[in-house]
Protein backbone atom coordinates (compact mmCIF):
# COMPACT_ATOMS: atom_id res chain seq x y z
CA UNK A 1 0.00 0.00 0.00
CA UNK A 2 1.19 3.40 -0.70
CA UNK A 3 1.86 6.18 1.83
CA UNK A 4 0.84 9.70 1.69
CA UNK A 5 3.62 11.02 0.43
CA UNK A 6 4.02 8.21 -2.41
CA UNK A 7 0.16 9.22 -3.00
CA UNK A 8 0.88 12.78 -3.47
CA UNK A 9 3.69 12.03 -5.76
CA UNK A 10 1.93 10.25 -7.97
CA UNK A 11 -1.39 12.49 -8.15
CA UNK A 12 1.26 15.40 -9.56
CA UNK A 13 1.82 13.06 -12.37
CA UNK A 14 -1.67 12.78 -13.68
CA UNK A 15 -2.51 14.26 -16.66
CA UNK A 16 -4.82 17.24 -16.79
CA UNK A 17 -8.06 15.42 -17.12
CA UNK A 18 -7.12 12.43 -14.44
CA UNK A 19 -6.55 15.08 -12.03
CA UNK A 20 -9.53 16.98 -12.53
CA UNK A 21 -11.61 13.45 -12.26
CA UNK A 22 -10.15 11.94 -9.50
CA UNK A 23 -9.25 14.95 -7.60
CA UNK A 24 -12.00 17.69 -8.53
CA UNK A 25 -14.98 14.89 -9.01
CA UNK A 26 -14.81 16.23 -12.79
CA UNK A 27 -16.63 13.90 -14.72
CA UNK A 28 -15.58 12.75 -18.50
CA UNK A 29 -17.64 13.20 -21.85
CA UNK A 30 -19.58 10.54 -22.69
CA UNK A 31 -18.08 7.93 -25.14
CA UNK A 32 -14.71 9.83 -24.76
CA UNK A 33 -12.91 7.66 -22.65
CA UNK A 34 -10.27 4.84 -23.60
CA UNK A 35 -12.34 2.10 -21.71
CA UNK A 36 -15.68 2.49 -22.45
CA UNK A 37 -15.58 0.53 -25.56
CA UNK A 38 -12.99 -1.98 -24.18
CA UNK A 39 -13.29 -5.66 -23.31
CA UNK A 40 -10.58 -6.96 -22.80
CA UNK A 41 -9.79 -9.48 -20.05
CA UNK A 42 -8.13 -8.37 -16.75
CA UNK A 43 -8.99 -5.94 -13.88
CA UNK A 44 -9.13 -2.41 -13.33
CA UNK A 45 -7.26 -0.11 -10.80
CA UNK A 46 -7.21 3.10 -8.83
CA UNK A 47 -4.79 5.37 -11.29
CA UNK A 48 -3.58 6.66 -8.55
CA UNK A 49 -2.95 3.94 -5.55
CA UNK A 50 -3.10 0.96 -8.43
CA UNK A 51 -5.94 -0.21 -5.70
CA UNK A 52 -8.31 -3.30 -7.65
CA UNK A 53 -11.99 -1.40 -8.32
CA UNK A 54 -13.41 -3.82 -11.26
CA UNK A 55 -12.82 -6.85 -13.17
CA UNK A 56 -13.65 -7.36 -16.86
CA UNK A 57 -16.24 -10.23 -16.03
CA UNK A 58 -18.07 -7.55 -14.35
CA UNK A 59 -17.96 -5.03 -16.72
CA UNK A 60 -20.65 -4.75 -19.61
CA UNK A 61 -22.13 -2.16 -22.18
CA UNK A 62 -24.89 0.02 -20.93
CA UNK A 63 -25.03 2.17 -23.10
CA UNK A 64 -24.76 5.42 -21.58
CA UNK A 65 -21.04 6.07 -22.38
CA UNK A 66 -18.81 5.63 -19.85
CA UNK A 67 -17.13 1.92 -18.35
CA UNK A 68 -20.13 0.62 -17.03
CA UNK A 69 -19.65 -2.74 -14.33
CA UNK A 70 -22.16 -4.70 -12.59
CA UNK A 71 -20.07 -5.23 -9.16
CA UNK A 72 -16.90 -3.97 -7.48
CA UNK A 73 -14.26 -5.22 -5.29
CA UNK A 74 -16.10 -3.42 -2.42
CA UNK A 75 -13.37 -3.50 0.21
CA UNK A 76 -11.43 -0.72 -2.11
CA UNK A 77 -14.59 1.06 -2.59
CA UNK A 78 -16.04 4.22 -0.91
CA UNK A 79 -19.74 4.99 -1.50
CA UNK A 80 -20.83 8.39 -0.61
CA UNK A 81 -24.38 10.34 -0.87
CA UNK A 82 -23.77 13.22 -3.74
CA UNK A 83 -26.43 15.81 -3.94
CA UNK A 84 -24.72 18.08 -6.50
CA UNK A 85 -26.58 19.48 -9.58
CA UNK A 86 -29.54 19.17 -7.86
CA UNK A 87 -29.56 15.32 -8.03
CA UNK A 88 -29.29 12.67 -5.14
CA UNK A 89 -26.91 9.92 -6.54
CA UNK A 90 -24.02 7.70 -4.86
CA UNK A 91 -20.67 8.61 -5.02
CA UNK A 92 -18.08 6.26 -5.94
CA UNK A 93 -14.29 6.57 -4.49
CA UNK A 94 -12.12 4.30 -3.88
CA UNK A 95 -10.52 4.00 -0.09
CA UNK A 96 -7.07 4.46 -0.34
CA UNK A 97 -6.66 7.36 -2.92
CA UNK A 98 -9.87 8.62 -2.63
CA UNK A 99 -9.92 9.53 -6.00
CA UNK A 100 -13.24 9.93 -7.35
CA UNK A 101 -14.25 7.57 -9.72
CA UNK A 102 -17.76 7.79 -10.98
CA UNK A 103 -21.39 7.09 -9.11
CA UNK A 104 -23.38 3.49 -9.21
CA UNK A 105 -26.79 3.35 -10.19
CA UNK A 106 -29.42 1.18 -8.71
CA UNK A 107 -30.50 0.54 -12.83
CA UNK A 108 -27.98 -2.08 -13.89
CA UNK A 109 -29.31 -5.74 -14.88
CA UNK A 110 -31.72 -7.32 -12.93
CA UNK A 111 -30.04 -11.05 -13.34
CA UNK A 112 -26.30 -9.74 -11.82
CA UNK A 113 -27.66 -7.81 -8.66
CA UNK A 114 -28.98 -4.19 -10.52
CA UNK A 115 -26.27 -2.08 -10.08
CA UNK A 116 -24.28 -0.17 -12.55
CA UNK A 117 -21.07 1.41 -11.50
CA UNK A 118 -20.25 4.20 -14.13
CA UNK A 119 -17.35 5.25 -13.75
CA UNK A 120 -14.72 7.74 -15.82
CA UNK A 121 -11.99 6.10 -17.65
CA UNK A 122 -9.35 8.84 -16.73
CA UNK A 123 -9.72 6.76 -13.16
CA UNK A 124 -8.76 3.61 -13.98
CA UNK A 125 -5.68 2.00 -15.51
CA UNK A 126 -6.30 -1.40 -16.83
CA UNK A 127 -4.16 -4.46 -16.23
CA UNK A 128 -4.00 -7.40 -18.68
CA UNK A 129 -4.68 -10.74 -18.18
CA UNK A 130 -1.61 -12.09 -19.13
CA UNK A 131 0.16 -9.36 -16.96
CA UNK A 132 -1.41 -9.81 -13.35
CA UNK A 133 0.83 -12.18 -12.34
CA UNK A 134 3.60 -9.85 -12.87
CA UNK A 135 2.46 -6.75 -11.61
CA UNK A 136 1.75 -7.95 -8.43
CA UNK A 137 -2.21 -8.51 -9.27
CA UNK A 138 -1.61 -12.42 -9.03
CA UNK A 139 -3.86 -13.33 -6.09
CA UNK A 140 -6.89 -11.82 -8.41
CA UNK A 141 -6.40 -14.28 -11.15
CA UNK A 142 -8.96 -16.26 -9.64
Amino acid sequence: MMNKKELEIKKQKLNKEQQDVTQHKATERPFTGKYNDFFEEGIYVDIVSGEVLFSSEDKYDSGCGWPSFTRSFKENIIEDEDNSFGMIRTEVKSKVANSHLGHVFADGPENKGGLRYCINSAALEFIPKDQMEARGYGKYLK
